[in-house]
């Protein structure tokens, strides 16, 4: 394979350790980066993914969890980006294994929340008759981040929304003293109330849900 050898040359050759530890810092130190701000970061990869399009497009899958198993945060966006490209339209059922194993891996809310909204919402649309049970294991889980993506993976939906799954996740997750579960369940219903902000109003009023969420659900609705 050309593709990872190449990637990985092209982000040696640019990286800027001022950055880096910015970067690092920012990230609270869970990860190290080359320091190659998004903007570059996104031209490199797409060049060198052009020159290899039909090894990343046959290999999607074992190219985006190689880069995901290596320590700079650069290469794991990299990997999300293919499998959000590659596998949209073309997912296959066993594939949600390798979605959890990304959503436990190398976790952080900027990865989590890209996986959950646009690979597991999408594999979650091809394949619904899967939905029931696997948010139903997600939100038991005692991984918070997936406990989050269960309550994420709708952010897309809009009119496709299923609210009242949506709002059993909520409740049963109200209570939540993590940060990123409050801010969860917040920005899902704020997403939500785009379409019908009547509802969400409505919802929360009656939920008593923590101060966080009911701020976030209710930021836009006038």
């Amino acid at each position: 394979m050309k593709f990872i050898p190449a990637l990985e040359h092209a982000f040696v050759a640019n990286q800027n350790s001022e950055n880096a530890f910015a970067m690092a810092k920012y990230m609270r130190n869970n990860f190290s980066f080359f320091g190659i701000k998004t903007e570059n970061r996104r031209r490199i990869f797409k060049e060198i993914w052009k020159q290899n399009k039909k090894e990343v497009t046959e290999n999607a899958r074992e190219i985006a969890l190689e880069l995901y198993s290596k320590p700079q945060r650069e290469f794991h966006y990299c990997a999300i980006e293919i499998l959000i490209k590659e596998l949209k339209g073309n997912y296959k059922k066993d594939d949600i294994q390798n979605i959890e194993k990304l959503i436990v891996t190398n976790t952080w809310w900027d990865s989590v929340d890209t996986i959950a909204k646009y690979i597991l919402g999408e594999y979650l649309l091809e394949f619904p008759l899967e939905t029931k049970n696997i948010i139903a294991r997600f939100s038991k889980s005692e991984n918070m981040w997936l406990n989050r993506s269960a309550i994420l993976f709708q952010l897309n939906y809009k009119q496709k929304t299923n609210f009242e799954l949506l709002k059993v996740e909520c409740n049963k997750h109200k209570m939540s003293k993590e940060f990123f579960i409050q801010k969860a369940i917040g920005w899902a219903l704020r997403e939500y109330a785009k379409t019908n902000p009547e509802a969400v109003k409505i919802f929360v009023a009656n939920n008593n849900l923590m101060p966080l969420s009911t701020k976030e659900a209710l930021k836009n609705i006038k």
